[in-house]
């Protein structure tokens, strides 16, 4: 085979001295920005997951390209965060040093791909020019109430020595490193997505996005509708009053309201603040060494239906608001602080958790509804069904009533009402570590919390700090740094040492690409609602819950501070599927499954290494790692140099000089047309697969015809260049190669994507089954036009019928057009 690497860096060396794929947005054709999640330049080179999501979404940018389409396509490196940290921690090298490094080197993979960006539009996180922008969104979503700070329980990583999301932690452990997660309080920076919860739930169903991803969201939001049920407490015999000095009310969530007088006794959240609160003396060093002892789980394992319930009496108790009743108030991990209101009625006899817990603990478990006012149900009676008995003046209503009912009660004296509910927690912006955007903020002991002023931007990272992880954020140890004057009253003060989640660097990172350079504003609004949302969207499912939710929240945030006129930043979004080792697990180097691309490309060149990603896996879908395949495009490959070299020899003037098509004719141009369709569909669906598998039929067809002795060669040309147009996505350098070579001048990514003609799908004749009591004997051309008299006829005429009866008396004939003949015979 001719085509080999040096045939990539031929064409990529053209590409770029001529500009093929300058992006010019004044050009005619409608927009289409595509664009993959960026990579974090953790590593030193481009893995397969990299050339499974970027190649391939590239050929999907290179057919719209061909089609018509003003392409927007950047590429960038997500360079903050943990990835790039551990790994500068573990080589010993400053984070700065290695991660420019790297992406200097994955910038040279990328352009070896061959890929369709304009590098002009390239930017990083880690480079001041983009994170002061970080810096400057935070103070306006300061400004508007979207960002504040408070105390509050955190998963804490003791290796990496930072704060993590609850996505963050899997099976109890830091995901980064493995180590044990515990759980302590400390003031953190947030920012308000809550406000947003019910917008981002109205907005999923309009979004072209997968539907297991717009679940996961649904499911991360969490809407539920209820009713929010006050308590009053007693600790040590009297009345808990607050700092108001009126009664402490107990605030509890519930879907349940109507088996409130199954209440029998309330669970506090232990790292709630109020725990410490309600927790009498006698039971202090119980309560305190329990706290502890949660301390080590995360709250998904905490919510498990699975776990074992643990908890202690906090010594305090709440007070029924119907009946007076004293119920204990015990603390368990089962109730998440950050969830409602950290505090939960507990009804065993109606709740499977609950039950649990009361069962272990020898509480009281009292049934309020049943399925029937008579009935004994197995407890817990969980259905939503039934009406309310053991409830006092409420027996005998319905569920639904009885919610009702309870609700106006409780509103009329001020001790309850309606109220919807969210999982979703703000979300948490503070890291304790080196490598990512301080936080514009400076803590004055006279002033408080006073923002970095505007025209002080960026405040930087400094370049000499110990970054090596050991309890405390990096950056308070630099005193160049940190020791700054409030710039309100002159004083001295400190910076805020921590930096932020780089989640926050990649929730607007698409609204820069179409304005990289602008530095008197993150974007030029006027430019991003033209250019956005992004129309294409490719990356890992793993992102549903995190960075697609939050890029979601500051959408809709900078639109209502008046920089944006348009609701969601991602209009259409494709999950690739995971490339899985040879031995069906995820690739580690510690599993030594890992597969170097490096290896097939020098062998093979780039365009059949992309193309058997393209065949060798359903793209969403992905699959363990064979070359066994690798072979098959190798051979196919091969097949369509041997025709373009053939075809060379037929001058490109070639005209036909049919009058009258001929069947061979015909079924060419079907096939081709045929082709051409179902590259073009399959293709758009990021089926790429079955589109390689149609052009290997193609050619298979191309090549029956083109041992025919009469054959029309204009014909054969226009087919052999068409397969080669629509291979060219897949093959993008193998492809310039032999269009030049069959006298093309220009580059064949200026050459219009085929179109199909639909005169060519009608054929004159077609195949049709003949079925006898449902089994099929044979099959017979007939012309398409034949109505089910005149096929009735032909098949009487045909002397495999009577064969095929087997002296069996024909009793029905069913004609299915175009398809099949059925015979009902006996």
């Amino acid at each position: 085979m001719a085509y080999s690497v040096e045939t990539d860096r031929k064409w990529q060396k053209r590409w770029e001295d001529s500009g093929l794929y300058k992006f010019n947005p004044d050009a005619p054709g409608e927009k289409l920005y595509c664009l993959e999640m960026f990579s974090y330049p953790s590593g030193a080179n481009l893995h397969l997951g990299h050339w499974y999501n970027y190649s391939l979404t590239d050929s999907w940018t290179r057919m719209k390209r061909m089609q018509g389409f003003n392409v927007f396509h950047p590429m960038g490196f997500d360079a903050f965060g943990l990835p790039a940290e551990n790994y500068a921690i573990k080589t010993g090298i400053h984070p700065q040093d290695s991660t420019l490094n790297n992406i200097k080197t994955m910038e040279k993979q990328l352009r070896e791909m061959g890929a369709t960006y304009d590098w002009d539009y390239e930017l990083a996180t880690c480079m001041p020019e983009y994170y002061r922008w970080n810096q400057w969104i935070f103070l306006r979503l300061l400004e508007k109430g979207l960002a504040y700070r408070k105390n509050a329980p955190v998963n804490w990583c003791p290796k990496c020595s930072t704060v993590l999301a609850n996505e963050q932690v899997v099976d109890g452990a830091c995901e980064r490193c493995g180590t044990e997660v515990i759980r302590k309080n400390m003031t953190q920076w947030f920012f308000a997505i809550t406000k947003y919860a019910q917008e981002l739930l109205d907005c999923l169903p309009d979004l072209d996005w997968p539907e297991k991803t717009k679940k996961i969201q649904m499911n991360w939001i969490g809407r539920s509708v209820g009713s929010q049920v006050s308590f009053l407490c007693e600790k040590d015999g009297e009345k808990l009053l607050g700092s108001d000095g009126l009664p402490l009310k107990l605030d509890v969530f519930t879907t349940r309201a109507d088996t409130l007088m199954g209440v029998t006794y309330v669970v506090v959240a232990p790292e709630a603040e109020i725990c410490d609160l309600l927790t009498t003396d006698a039971c202090r060093d119980t309560v305190r060494a329990y706290q502890d002892y949660t301390k080590k789980a995360s709250e998904i394992d905490r919510m498990s239906t699975t776990r074992e319930k643990t908890g202690v009496f906090t010594g305090s108790y709440a007070v029924h608001p119907f009946t007076g009743e004293k119920v204990p108030i015990w603390a368990s991990d089962y109730v998440i602080a950050g969830y409602g209101t950290g505090i939960v009625m507990a009804v065993p006899a109606h709740d499977e958790r609950d039950y649990e817990f009361a069962h272990k603990f020898g509480l009281d478990i009292r049934r309020v509804v049943a399925s029937a006012s008579d009935a004994e149900d197995a407890l817990p009676y969980c259905d939503k069904a039934g009406v309310l008995v053991n409830s006092g003046e409420f027996n005998g209503l319905s569920v639904k009533d009885a919610v009702t009912a309870m609700i106006d009660k409780l509103s009329s004296v001020g001790m309850g009402e309606k109220k919807i509910n969210y999982r979703l927690r703000d979300w948490l912006i503070s890291r304790q570590r080196y490598w990512g955007t301080p936080i514009p903020v400076i803590h004055c002991p006279t002033c408080g919390v006073v923002p970095v002023p505007e025209k002080d931007l960026p405040v930087l990272l400094p370049y000499d700090v110990e970054f090596r992880p050991d309890g405390e954020s990096p950056l308070a140890k630099n005193a160049a740094f940190m020791n700054v004057t409030c710039p309100h009253c002159g004083g001295a003060a400190k910076r805020d040492a921590d930096t932020m989640d780089t989640f926050v660097d990649s929730s607007w990172y698409e609204l820069r690409y179409p304005d990289n350079r602008n530095d008197k504003a993150p974007f030029d609004s006027a430019i991003i609602d033209r250019m956005c949302p992004v129309d294409k969207y490719v990356g890992g499912p793993e992102h549903a819950a995190m960075h697609l939710l939050y890029a979601r929240f500051i959408c809709k945030a900078l639109r209502d501070l008046g920089l944006l006129d348009f609701d969601e930043p991602f209009r259409s979004l494709v999950h690739q599927g995971i490339i899985l080792g040879p031995d069906g697990n995820r690739m580690s180097k510690s599993k030594g499954n890992t597969v170097a691309p490096d290896q097939y490309i020098n062998k093979y060149g780039s365009d059949v290494f992309r193309t058997y990603l393209a065949f060798g896996f359903a793209y969403t879908e992905g699959g363990p790692w064979s070359d066994k395949g690798l072979q098959a495009i190798v051979k196919f490959t091969s097949r369509v140099e041997r025709l373009m070299e053939e075809i060379a020899l037929i001058p490109s003037s070639t005209q036909s000089k049919r009058t009258v098509r001929t069947p061979e004719d015909k079924e060419l141009l079907y096939v081709l047309h045929n082709t051409i369709r179902s590259v073009t569909a399959d293709t758009d669906r990021f089926q790429f697969n079955t589109a390689i598998a149609r052009m290997m039929e193609l050619l298979n067809a191309i090549n029956k015809y083109q041992s025919l002795a009469d054959k029309d060669d204009a014909l054969l040309r226009e087919a052999a260049e068409t397969l080669l147009v629509l291979y060219s996505p897949f093959a993008p350098h193998f492809a310039e190669e032999y269009w030049e070579i069959l006298g093309n001048k220009q580059s064949i990514f200026l050459h219009s994507w085929p179109t199909v003609d639909p005169s060519a799908l009608i054929l004159d004749t077609v195949e049709i089954a003949v079925q006898v009591n449902g089994q099929i004997k044979f099959r017979l051309d007939i012309a398409t036009d034949l109505d089910e008299k005149s096929v009735e006829s032909l098949l009487h005429a045909d002397p495999r019928l009577d064969e095929a009866l087997g002296g069996r008396q024909i009793v029905k004939f069913i004609y299915v057009k175009g398809r099949l003949a059925n015979i009902v015979a006996k």
